[in-house]
């Protein structure tokens, strides 16, 4: 691993070019993904078929040379394993039939993930053989708060109102499914270590929605159990946050969880990010609109976020992920830029 720049940097080095990879890089932005998509029945089908999983994975990689490829699956592999009913529509996103008190939790099985999930290691297994060996190969799961906002919810929502009600109503119900998921994502976590994953990545990404006091009961404390556990049967293995929209709790976050690394969203301030880089290794945060705009604007601010970050050990990347109308030729302006001289 210590051939492969990510891992250099998740160890504590400074480089002097930023390792580069980007949250959703492989996906509907691409034609050949868009091409892959339609040899599928569903989403879902592409998450659980090994072949189609390495490839997706493996085209970015491909075209743009990332110093990483993230593992395509979903955070939703892990509540529909568990039992819960899953599914994607085209254009509305996922759905799911939703739990919304302690009744609803007796169908549910954490341990049934693993078994359900095997497509999804296999595929695990077949990238970190066909990678070139100064890549790495992330692996990830949601954060425990953000799977259950979906469970809840039924699938994506904008105020949240559900699954906050529940959590404040019923706590140990509520808090009966978080421990759920965080078992849940332990294991499965585990298990793409064991097929291969050099690193593995939670994403909290509605982390920010919660107030303080509910940040650290959901956020916080689910997230440094996973860590803790992983770092026991994988104690090489380095684990990175993303507590997306966490704000002023960041630092928090990091020092309560013990990640080895924390992934910045847009909304963090250069100086912010600096100052938590003397703590861990930072990662992020361009805004994926400028890749969508690409030009000047793109290359400039790039070259601010590579120049603010240099005097510690840093990956770029976005604040969050790409999305589907990104022109891949920016994407590819990008890492020429990054790769350039400083």
């Amino acid at each position: 691993m210590t051939d492969r720049p990510i891992m250099r940097v998740l160890a504590g080095e400074v480089l002097a070019v930023p390792p580069v990879w980007l949250m959703r890089q492989a996906g509907r932005y691409l034609p050949e993904y868009r091409a892959l998509r339609r040899s599928a029945d569903s989403f879902l089908d592409l998450c659980y078929t090994p072949a189609l999983a390495t490839e997706i994975t493996l085209q970015p990689v491909r075209r743009f040379d990332f110093d990483a490829a993230i593992l395509f699956s979903d955070i939703l592999v892990v509540p529909d394993g568990m039992g819960m009913s899953v599914g994607f529509e085209d254009g509305h996103g996922p759905v799911l039939e939703p739990v919304r008190s302690a009744g609803d939790l007796a169908p549910l099985d954490p341990s049934r993930v693993a078994a359900h999930c095997a497509p999804v290691y296999e595929a695990v297994g077949a990238i970190r053989t066909a990678l070139a060996p100064d890549k790495a190969l992330i692996g990830f799961a949601g954060g425990p708060w953000t799977v259950a906002t979906y469970a809840v919810e039924g699938g994506s929502s904008r105020t949240f109102e559900t699954v906050k009600h529940w959590m404040w109503r019923d706590p140990d119900g509520f808090g009966a499914l978080i421990d759920m998921l965080t078992e849940a994502t332990v294991d499965h976590l585990s298990r793409q270590i064991a097929a291969g994953a050099d690193c593995v990545q939670i994403f909290e990404s509605w982390a920010g929605v919660l107030a303080e006091p509910e940040f650290r009961r959901y956020a916080i404390e689910p997230t440094r159990r996973i860590v803790e556990a992983l770092r026991a049967r994988h104690p090489a293995t380095p684990v990175i946050g993303f507590p997306r929209g966490a704000g002023r709790l960041i630092e928090d976050y990091v020092a309560g969880t013990g990640i080895a690394a924390v992934g910045l969203d847009t909304g963090v301030p250069l100086a912010q990010a600096a100052e938590i880089q003397k703590t861990v290794p930072v990662q992020g945060n361009l805004d994926p609109l400028l890749l969508v705009a690409g030009g000047p604007a793109l290359v400039e601010r790039a070259g601010q976020l590579r120049a603010g970050l240099a005097g510690g050990p840093h990956i770029f990347n976005l604040g969050h992920g790409i999305v589907p109308q990104t022109p891949p030729d920016h994407v590819a302006a990008l890492v020429a830029a990054l790769r350039g001289p400083a």
